[in-house]
């Protein structure tokens, strides 16, 4: 079986995720400049990347051949 997303891809997006963590929050806590706004804010891109962070470290889970439990009904 060939897999949609190679394992090169996944370790790039998921260091682009934490890098783009790291870059968010340095950019969240830079002192604010009197009279300037903001156009985006970097909290919710902050989620973003953490959120893309736990999707590939999923994949990457089972890209290692493990599978989720079973449901216990």
């Amino acid at each position: 079986m060939e897999d949609i997303l190679p394992l090169w891809a996944t370790l790039a997006i998921l260091a682009a995720s934490i890098v783009g963590i790291g870059f968010f929050a340095w950019l969240e806590r830079r002192p604010r400049e009197f009279g300037r706004v903001r156009f985006i804010t970097p909290t919710p891109l902050i989620f973003l990347c953490v959120f893309v962070t736990i999707i590939m470290l999923v994949h990457l889970r089972s890209y290692y051949g493990v599978e989720p439990q079973p449901r216990l009904r």
